[in-house]
């Protein structure tokens, strides 16, 4: 065993002293170590009820011949600090909290690894960690939350920002926005619509390093613990298999996330992330791979934000399992293993569909036919960006600039009334480098919904988008302004045009000529955490990882 490094031998009887002073016994030390990196957090509902969780994953692996240990490392809310400067530590955490899980298992030299995921970047951070230690590990995601309801309908995190917008608008009053806000997180687990949380669950099953079923059961469903229990003992058939995550996390197992991702209208959020896991896991993976595979995937899962439906209501439809044999069906899977120990085919073999369900469309009926994602190039975006086409949205737009240098500055705008039909937003300086941290930019696009503006206008920027983000919204714009990208030379009035069927982003402007006038801003900031971030992050090309090269 891996973990017999520190604790067998008679120059480790210090630390086998110090591991028996936390109740372990010479039994428990001599089974196989099993590190249970948990994201716990009480600051978040997608979060607040993993220490649950991790209990009865505990006690999967000890009914399985291991020994859990338990750890936390960091988590933070996306939802909550959406438009604030706090928001720019989303992305920086990613890589936070893969380098922790990395450093206390090598550090500690356990035998295997469970991690517990709720909140967006909680998912990708966890396993980008599992592709670097490489020993065997799975990954368990802690659940969507039910749908809330307000005003006889069904309501998400989304429906809040939104109203604010409206609100805004005069199209809500400020009592209204209240009454709402108090019933649209009913409990614990991850936003319900399928926004980044609920996209990367699906990612990481169809990836294989989730067991199928495990991840999109709610949060609340009294089965999750049973399946919590499950990946407890699983985890121990890997490491008596010896089958570890690069086994699992292939360019054919990356190919089918990148599908599923399409066919559900996922969040953008995935590019960057499965760009990473792939990184990390020594697997070449480029921009072109998501246009490819998406331009030939249907949208068959009718989610929000853009359809009607919640990731439970996928659940109980057939879940992952029925959308895997459709996209299997058109040919768009490859077979390999899972966390599982079976093949992903015989997996999606076992999908049962509810007779009536309208979540996940027959392949004859798609909601688009193809592309889910795009990937756009042009005199704005020399090395790509991303834009997400769940099947209602506009495919061309022209118009002129409105230029902000900041997410505040923009979201200013919006509620002042100051963005007309017809205009493209540009948010610049909001990219990995130059947050830093790449902002996701929900505030401004929610505002936008709200005031009804969102199908008349179009938003480009080198920040991010909240996979509750909908409508012609272009992001990951890369170069980024903070690089001298194009996107830094771009000025108010500039004629933008979006032509995604061309894949297609640029300007009427000649931005050579402007180039000399540029000069890079001063970093936000120039010590700790942030500033070491700007330093070492790569473009969002290229997954928005931190590189010393």
């Amino acid at each position: 065993m891996q973990s017999d490094a520190i604790k067998k031998g008679i120059s480790r009887a210090p630390a086998r002293a110090m591991l028996k002073a936390t109740g372990l016994t010479d039994a428990d030390l001599a089974r196989p170590l099993v590190a249970i990196a948990n994201t716990w957090t009480e600051v978040t509902p997608c979060n607040f009820h993993l220490r649950q969780l991790a209990e009865r994953v505990k006690a999967g692996v000890r009914a399985a011949g291991g020994t859990p240990i338990e750890f936390d490392t960091i988590t933070i809310s996306d939802g909550i600090t959406m438009g604030t400067e706090g928001m720019k530590a989303s992305l920086v955490s990613r890589e936070v909290i893969a380098d922790s899980i990395e450093l206390f298992v090598r550090a500690h030299a356990f035998d295997a690894v469970v991690a517990i995921c709720g909140c967006d970047k909680t998912i990708p951070g966890t396993v980008m960690a599992l592709a670097r230690l490489n020993i065997p590990s799975l990954s368990l995601y802690g659940g969507s939350i039910l749908a809330g309801h307000f005003a006889g309908r069904e309501v998400t995190i989304m429906d809040v920002f939104e109203a604010v917008g409206a609100c805004a608008a005069g199209k809500m009053t400020e009592k209204q926005l209240g009454e709402l806000e108090d019933v649209a997180c009913p409990g614990a687990g991850a936003c319900g619509g399928q926004f980044t949380a609920n996209t990367m669950a699906m990612a990481l099953t169809f990836l294989g390093i989730s067991p199928m079923g495990a991840n999109e059961i709610p949060a609340t469903d009294p089965r999750k613990g049973k399946a919590a229990f499950d990946c407890g003992k699983l985890v121990m058939q890997l490491l008596k298999d010896d089958i570890r995550p690069r086994q699992i996390i292939t360019r054919e197992s990356l190919h089918n996330a990148i599908a599923s991702v399409a066919s559900s209208g996922g969040s953008t959020n995935a590019v960057l992330h499965l760009l990473a896991i792939a990184s990390d896991a020594g697997v070449p993976l480029t921009l072109k791979d998501f246009d490819e595979i998406s331009a030939k995937t249907p949208v068959l899962a009718d989610l929000k934000p853009g359809g009607r439906f919640n990731a439970p209501d996928m659940f109980r439809a057939g879940g992952m399992r029925l959308l895997g044999q459709r996209l299997r069906e058109a040919g768009l899977l490859k077979d390999g293993i899972t966390a599982s120990g079976r093949k992903l085919f015989e997996e999606i073999s076992d999908a049962s569909e509810t007779a009536g369900q309208e979540v996940v469309r027959p392949l004859a009926k798609p909601i688009k036919p193809d592309g889910g994602l795009a990937i756009l190039h042009g005199s704005i975006a020399p090395e790509g960006c991303v834009v997400k086409l769940a099947g209602h949205e506009r495919v061309l737009h022209s118009g002129p600039a409105r230029v902000f240098d900041s997410e505040e500055a923009a979201f200013a705008a919006v509620q002042s009334r100051q963005i007309q039909p017809g205009d493209v937003v540009v948010i610049r300086y909001e990219g990995p480098k130059g947050g830093p941290g790449m902002r996701e930019m929900l505030a401004v696009t929610g505002a936008l919904v709200g005031q009804g503006i969102d199908d008349k206008i179009a938003l480009i920027t080198d920040g991010r988008f909240s996979g509750a983000t909908h409508g012609l919204m272009v992001g990951h714009v890369a170069p980024e302004a903070a690089s001298g990208g194009p996107i830094a030379l771009l000025r108010d009035g500039d004629i933008i045009t979006l032509d995604v069927r061309a894949r297609r982003l640029d300007v009427a402007a000649n931005l050579e000529e402007r180039r000399a006038q540029w000069k890079a801003p001063a970093p936000s900031y120039t010590t700790g955490v942030m500033a070491k971030y700007a330093k070492l992050v790569t473009s969002a090309s290229l997954g928005a990882v931190t590189s010393a090269a």
